[in-house]
């Protein structure tokens, strides 16, 4: 178990903001919780001065946007000042992956390129696989709780529930064509209010059975969060903090969590 650190970059900007508030009006923007005076550049290298890897830098604007470009060129700084060190995500295709990759990113992330109107796109799946290798491509899970208690994947920056609901044969299918899985409690996200308990206890099961790469990001506010990942997951549950870290305007000390997370 450890500590995944983030960048979330919006309007070519370093934030953190309420997930579940995003939205692709630009009239309507989101609740932010945090705006930082440093660039990505300067989070990365705090990143790798600290030795932690494996992390992500997720571009939140719609692509094809001025605003989109901003964050692209503040990602592409970040990956460069720690090559090899983060995955990239938002807006990734077959066709920009590169990019990515050759700036240093380790990985690049998707969710919504392999998904057409709320299903799953096997063709679009394979394209981008194809493009990058299975051991490149990270597939985003993120998911909000419909009605039945149950968890769908969903897409163009969580404002689009898919028809995919995450369960063990579906974590089981997709593990086979990607290398990790990076899954946000929408829901929960940037509210800083607890963890979202089922759905960890859900991830956990399997991937204690397993053994598959997961992160979970999603409304960590407290050791005690950290506590009952490990415990559902088998300690096996990678972890991203956002809000509620005192880079970002919170309370909690990386270093603290990312030690915590390294104790058995």
């Amino acid at each position: 178990m450890k500590i995944r650190p983030c960048i979330d970059i919006h309007n070519g900007k370093v934030k953190q903001i309420v997930g579940s508030t995003l939205s692709d009006d630009p009239s309507n923007g989101p609740g932010e919780n945090f705006v930082s005076a440093l660039g990505a550049a300067g989070y990365a290298a705090m990143y790798r001065e600290m030795g932690l890897s494996g992390g992500h830098v997720i571009l939140l604007n719609p692509s094809g946007t001025a605003e989109y470009e901003a964050d692209r060129k503040e990602a592409l700084s970040a990956l460069s000042e720690y090559p090899g060190g983060m995955q990239a995500g938002g807006g990734i295709t077959p066709e920009n992956a590169g990019q990515f990759l050759d700036a240093g990113a380790s990985h690049v992330i998707v969710t919504s390129y392999v998904f057409r109107d709320g299903i799953l796109d096997r063709e679009r799946l394979e394209r981008m696989k194809g493009s990058v290798g299975k051991d490149r491509l990270v597939l985003d899970l993120s998911c909000r709780r419909r009605e039945d208690g149950s968890y769908a994947v969903v897409t163009d920056r969580w404002q689009r529930m898919t028809e995919l609901v995450i369960g063990e044969e579906t974590l089981e299918d997709l593990s086979r064509e990607c290398d990790e899985f990076l899954i946000h409690a929408a829901d929960v996200e940037g509210r800083k209010s607890g963890i979202e308990t089922d759905l960890v206890a859900l991830l956990g099961k399997w991937q204690d059975r397993s053994g598959f790469p997961v992160t979970y990001a999603g409304g960590v506010h407290a050791m005690e969060d950290l506590a009952v990942i490990r415990k559902l997951s088998g300690g096996r549950m990678d972890v991203t903090v956002g809000s509620a870290l005192k880079i970002f305007g919170g309370t909690l000390e990386l270093d603290a969590l990312s030690a915590a997370c390294r104790a058995e």
